[in-house]
């Protein structure tokens, strides 16, 4: 256990410390000071490339040293249509963190993103936009705002989680799938139909590829939107949230027009919804997930507002 944080250094005096534990790759590993109110903040991003084993040790092996944890590469649950859907085995994975709250970012998602789409539409009016959501039961609150501005949609989830080639072009048709698929999924393993580790890192072309050309904006996860896309994406605009150089320069290397991070940069990067959830979870001095209501108050105060990146 002591090998898994040689290295490692707990934040200065006077800081709040959020430690991210992914299961992505740990090649997009980050530390950074940043200030939120006037509350100086230690956030880390520790990936252990698909190794669930050593993830759950590290929720172990941090618990009780840090004020919040992330949680990267999984979901505890999605919000789908008002339902809470729990994923088993990701309960599992955190079993280890008896002292420190665990946020996924499921609970900022479903009101910093949905906030966000209300703050895009007088640059982008939703309306004139082909919208490609390449994963929406994950991103209800997004899917859902889009639909109220009348965007034109096409939801990715059975064409790019299930391999199958209908997509969904309603909020109707999502919560069918959601209300009929989400409790079957949550018993499988999450890597199943999220990329985690080294399958972050590459690129799969196949019957969803042609839904790409077809949209103005590809909405969603940033390494679901990656790894299904054309090699080419001239004119488009990719709305996402986690975001490293390394992302900014695949982007502009494969044509992409614009960028807009619902999450703001912060140091190098724009860190992930669980990172920025946990650093509101910590502010309060709760141990758990924070309401609707509250985690609006914290994103109004703090002045969160989606980043556009002209490229």
């Amino acid at each position: 256990m002591s090998d898994l944080l040689s290295g490692w250094t707990p934040a200065p005096p006077g800081h709040k410390h959020v430690v991210s534990v992914s299961l992505g790759s740990s090649k997009r590993n980050a530390r950074e000071e940043v200030t939120l109110l006037g509350q100086p903040f230690i956030l880390e991003r520790i990936g252990t490339d698909a190794d669930a084993k050593k993830a759950a040790e590290l929720f172990g092996a941090l618990d009780g040293k840090i004020d919040a944890f992330g949680l990267g590469g999984a979901d505890l649950y999605v919000i789908a249509d008002g339902k809470r859907y729990q994923f088993g085995n990701v309960r599992k994975l955190v079993a280890n963190a008896k002292k420190t709250p665990v946020l996924d970012g499921s609970g900022l998602k479903n009101t910093l993103e949905r906030d966000a789409i209300a703050q895009l539409d007088p640059l982008l009016n939703w309306r004139t936009q082909k919208v490609l959501m390449v994963s929406a039961v994950d991103r209800f609150g997004m899917a859902e705002a889009l639909a109220q501005h009348g965007a034109d949609i096409v939801f990715g989830d059975v064409v790019f989680g299930l391999g199958i080639d209908r997509p969904l072009r309603s909020l109707a048709a999502l919560r069918n799938v959601a209300r009929l698929v989400l409790p079957a999924i949550t018993k499988l393993p999450q890597d199943w139909f999220y990329p985690t580790g080294a399958k972050q890192e590459t690129s799969v072309e196949g019957k969803g590829t042609k839904y790409y050309a077809w949209a103005d904006v590809i909405a969603g996860d940033t390494h679901y939107a990656k790894r299904y896309a054309p090699k080419r994406l001239e004119g488009k605009t990719i709305l996402t949230q986690t975001i490293t150089e390394a992302d900014r320069a695949w982007m502009s290397e494969h044509g992409v027009a614009r960028l807009i991070t619902t999450t703001p940069r912060m140091g190098s990067r724009n860190f992930a919804t669980n990172v920025l959830e946990a650093c509101f979870v910590a502010m309060s001095g709760k141990k758990e997930a924070l309401s609707e209501d509250e985690y609006l108050k914290y994103i109004r105060e703090v002045g969160f507002k989606p980043e556009v990146n002209e490229l």
